[in-house]
């Protein structure tokens, strides 16, 4: 089908849209080679350099690969998802593992470098999620998970504290759901608080083990018999 000229602006992002049309639709399936930038521009009405830059976007979408001397190729009909989007079509149940083996660690690694500072953000983390206790599960949970990402800050690994913060808020709404299924806070409204205060003393102490055992225990059954 012709590709049809594009209107003024924003030109890259209307040529990079023509032009991932005619893939997603199957005009050019995987292994086609795109037609030459002189082609691509005078059929969609605009300068070569338009269609480098569109071609560019393309390629980071994952549609497209360069190939030196060879032209660009289509390697995928389909846009590769970026890491923020995948994480909201994962199961809470798989966020959760990768949680555990990010914080474990992190708890372990917290009790070697801990500041000072970092104690007592913890500390005031602490405090803050017992003073949430007296609210909603939301308000509850978004305090839970600001102490653990104090915990996970006294690591001192930016990469940790990173993968932390990308998975947070498929997290918190996975564990608002579930307190609202398990009615747990009925009982208990400052849930496992023994254990995040263990947690608290472990990393302070520098007992790197007791920290991680703890936490491991805490995720292993969160909002069961005790933890969150």
């Amino acid at each position: 089908m012709p590709l049809g000229s594009v209107r003024p602006s924003p030109l890259v992002e209307q040529a990079a849209e023509r032009l991932r049309a005619q893939i997603t639709g199957g005009t050019w399936p995987v292994g086609t080679r795109l037609p030459g930038e002189t082609t691509l521009a005078r059929e969609l009405g605009v300068g070569r350099s338009t269609v480098r830059e569109a071609l560019r976007a393309l390629a980071g979408a994952g549609l497209v690969r360069p190939r030196q001397g060879a032209g660009v190729f289509v390697i995928a009909t389909e846009p590769a998802e970026d890491w923020p989007t995948r994480l909201r079509r994962a199961a809470v149940a798989d966020v959760y593992e990768v949680r555990m083996a990010v914080e474990v660690h992190a708890a372990r690694l917290a009790a070697h470098r801990r500041t000072p500072e970092d104690v007592t953000a913890m500390q005031l983390a602490l405090e803050g999620r017992r003073a949430a206790a007296a609210g909603g599960d939301a308000a509850f949970i978004a305090a839970d998970v600001t102490f653990h990402a104090a915990v996970v800050a006294a690591a001192h690994n930016p990469v940790l504290a990173d993968l932390f913060t990308e998975f947070t808020p498929v997290l918190r709404e996975g564990l608002v759901d579930l307190l609202a299924l398990t009615g747990l806070r009925a009982h208990d409204p400052n849930t496992a608080d023994e254990a995040h205060a263990a947690l608290v003393r472990a990393v302070a102490e520098g007992d790197a083990e007791a920290a991680a055992e703890i936490l491991c225990k805490e995720l292993e059954d969160p909002f069961g018999s005790g933890g969150s």
